[in-house]
């Protein structure tokens, strides 16, 4: 079982970060952090990598949602979602919440990883 889902696109890279910030806005999701992991590789050990980023998108409802049902569950959020450049185009990859959870013994939380799921797998084919 994967622990993401992903598709390549054949844009530049910051096209790629606005195009799916835009995407997970659509299905309610919003930026909480975002990490440039080039520019930190860079300042903290002087090493060049691709471009590099780390979306953290959170949809509050759901959010809210786990949190009532699992106080502890804020150790596995928010989503994660990657944008990397490679030769042949931007990739972008996000968790499946699904398989996140699954170390979470709760079936309340797995019925709501996969509404979430669905939603970021939509994310995807909108882009």
């Amino acid at each position: 079982m994967s622990y993401y889902f992903s598709k390549t696109l054949n844009i530049n890279f910051d096209e790629a970060v606005e195009k799916v910030t835009a995407a997970l806005k659509s299905e309610g999701f919003g930026i909480l952090t975002e990490i440039d992991v080039k520019e930190t590789l860079k300042k903290k050990i002087d090493v060049d990598f691709r471009p590099y980023k780390i979306l953290g998108a959170c949809n509050p409802p759901f959010a809210h949602e786990v949190l009532l049902k699992e106080d502890k569950i804020g150790i596995m959020l928010p989503c994660n979602v990657v944008v990397q450049q490679f030769d042949e185009g931007v990739e972008i990859a996000i968790v499946d919440p699904l398989t996140a959870m699954a170390a979470v013994d709760n079936p309340e939380i797995a019925d709501i990883a996969a509404e979430i799921q669905g939603k970021l797998k939509k994310v995807l084919d909108l882009l």
